[in-house]
């Protein structure tokens, strides 16, 4: 079998911030992404899941260089097997890269819907037939992104994505504000996208839905990947995982009964050595103080010295 090229690459991603501290006067580097790596294969969809403030949306900003000024950026992004830099990334955004950001204010405020979907690559017989998919009617096409509700505006970002066949689409939150159907309709979409050989990077809080689509799945906690796994093994559940992490947020899902473990996310300004869940983890030694690296387990990786 032919290995899959791969699309999207991000190496010992990190990221810090560079700002002032409550209550200081001097400004310092809050790094919010460790060691983070990542890939995308063509054809692929890989879901991004994990608690707030684990470093998620961080991850798509710093591939499509959208981060604000006081961002540092270390480690290497490569996008089909060349380096992605910001002019690089501006010449493939909108083409060959598609973006679903979380917010619908990317919208803009003073075009019609129709003409930012449309964009400078598509038509409009195009631009209707994906309206037409996501049941938004003629009468939309003319309309202001005021003039919409909620999973309206989310629906044309949708469409804004899919209008062509992009190598890679980064969705954040594609869904929020969409009744079930209509979810299940943008991630089967992606499916079928990805079946024809696109890449897809999908952060997304609902992990249920994600379970139909996404082949593999990556696991982020206090801004790093602890675990990315087949996503079989997640819904075989917790026997099939590798980091206790995993095993807890598995069993943290409704159908499992939102059972709870102890004890929070570190603050990014205040991260222990070592491994980041260890004063949660009930296997946590000695072992777990010192650096712990990514490593191949079972068909898939994982950040603990405890796994097999």
């Amino acid at each position: 079998m032919t290995e899959k090229r791969t699309i999207l690459s991000v190496e010992d991603l990190t990221v810090a911030f560079n700002m002032y501290r409550k209550g200081g006067f001097k400004k310092t580097d809050l790094e919010v992404i460790h060691q983070l790596s990542i890939d995308v294969k063509e054809g692929e969809i890989v879901a991004v899941v994990g608690s707030s403030g684990s470093g998620k949306s961080i991850l798509a900003h710093s591939v499509l260089h959208i981060l604000p000024k006081n961002a540092k950026v270390g480690g290497k992004i490569t996008f089909d097997g060349k380096e992605l830099d910001e002019k690089y990334c501006r010449e493939l955004l909108g083409k060959d890269i598609a973006f679903i950001p979380q917010s619908v204010d990317y919208l803009d405020p003073l075009m019609h819907v129709d003409k930012q979907v449309i964009g400078v690559y598509g038509t409009k017989e195009r631009q209707r037939e994906v309206f037409n998919r996501y049941q938004l009617d003629e009468r939309v096409d003319k309309l202001y992104p005021f003039q919409l509700s909620g999973g309206m505006a989310r629906r044309v970002l949708i469409s804004s994505a899919v209008m062509e066949h992009p190598k890679l689409i980064i969705a954040d939150e594609p869904t929020p504000g969409l009744n079930v159907e209509m979810a299940m309709e943008t991630l089967n979409h992606f499916r079928e996208l990805a079946d024809k050989g696109t890449a897809v990077l999908m952060i997304t809080h609902d992990i249920d839905l994600a379970f139909e689509v996404a082949d593999r799945i990556a696991v982020f906690y206090a801004g790093t990947v602890v675990e990315i796994a087949p996503t079989l093994d997640f819904i075989m559940g917790r026997g099939f995982l590798r980091h206790p992490y995993s095993m807890a947020f598995v069993d943290a899902l409704p159908q499992k009964g939102f059972k709870p473990i102890d004890g929070k996310q570190p603050y990014a300004g205040d991260l222990p050595s070592g491994c980041l869940f260890a004063d949660r983890c009930p296997l946590r030694d000695d072992a777990c103080a010192g650096e712990i690296e990514m490593r191949d387990v079972r068909g898939g990786k994982v950040r603990c010295v405890h796994a097999t």
